[in-house]
């Protein structure tokens, strides 16, 4: 009995530890789980969205490795980013920080905002006015934001956010994005710590290529933050069912 009692305990411990190196290999190679705590890239992600990231979409770094271990320089099996993906980086100079945003400019562009206008290379991103964003605050009220659709260059189309005519960042110099970097911005254009600003100031700057952590690729749960922990009773009224198992673009 002593035998068949040892046995067990190691095949369970055995299992245990067999399913804790499954899931660090499916974290560090496939996917990892991400949620939002901000609005910058509303309304493409809302805060309280819960989703995955595709760990191989860009090649490996040193920030694909659990805790960022700094085990090798640049990126292993890299692949380019496309204009337009949603990903997850490490912000430059604080890279204990994830950041989500989306990548508006390639290594070698030139970057500018003009009158809330994307300006890639000397052209204007299309936008077209649609429709405005009715927003729920938290004392019951509406508000009214305005919403473009942008086109880049490369076809992929998104809603952007106008909260502020006139905003701080809607006006820029030219940024030329230096080799092995890349432009990201929020989709939120007027609540986004982006590279339009300096990390000195507080931003982003260019984003390296080895910061890069993953392609962001589906919401797999979201909620709105109404129930807490401790209130079950509001659990299922809290879920935001239309964005369960929405793809990201």
């Amino acid at each position: 009995m002593k035998k068949a009692g040892r046995s067990s305990f190691v095949e369970t411990v055995l299992t245990v530890f067999y399913a804790v190196l499954i899931a660090i290999v499916i974290r560090t190679v496939l996917f990892e789980p991400f949620n939002i705590p901000s609005g910058s890239m509303r309304p493409t992600l809302e805060v309280g969205d819960y989703l995955f990231v595709s760990k191989y979409s860009y090649g490996y770094s040193r920030f694909s490795l659990p805790l960022g271990a700094d085990l090798f320089e640049g990126r292993i099996m890299e692949q380019p980013v496309t204009r337009g993906d949603v990903v997850v980086f490490r912000k430059p100079g604080e890279t204990s920080t994830d950041y989500i945003k989306r990548i508006v400019g390639l290594p070698g562009d030139r970057i500018r905002m003009v009158d809330g206008v994307l300006i890639i290379n000397d052209v204007a991103v299309p936008r077209e006015r649609i429709e405005d964003y009715i927003d729920k605050l938290p004392n019951g009220g509406l508000r009214r934001i305005e919403q473009y659709r942008e086109t880049l260059p490369n076809g992929v189309t998104y809603i952007t956010f106008n909260e502020i005519t006139g905003g701080s960042a809607d006006n820029t110099g030219v940024y030329e994005v230096p080799p092995g970097h890349y432009f990201a911005m929020g989709d939120n254009r007027d609540n986004s710590s982006d590279s339009r600003i300096k990390p000195e100031d507080g931003g982003v700057g260019f984003v390296p290529a080895q910061n890069l952590v993953g392609r962001a690729r589906i919401i797999f749960f979201s909620t709105d933050g109404s129930a807490g922990l401790f209130e079950p009773w509001n659990w299922f009224s809290a879920i935001r069912y239309g964005r369960l198992l929405q793809v990201i673009r």
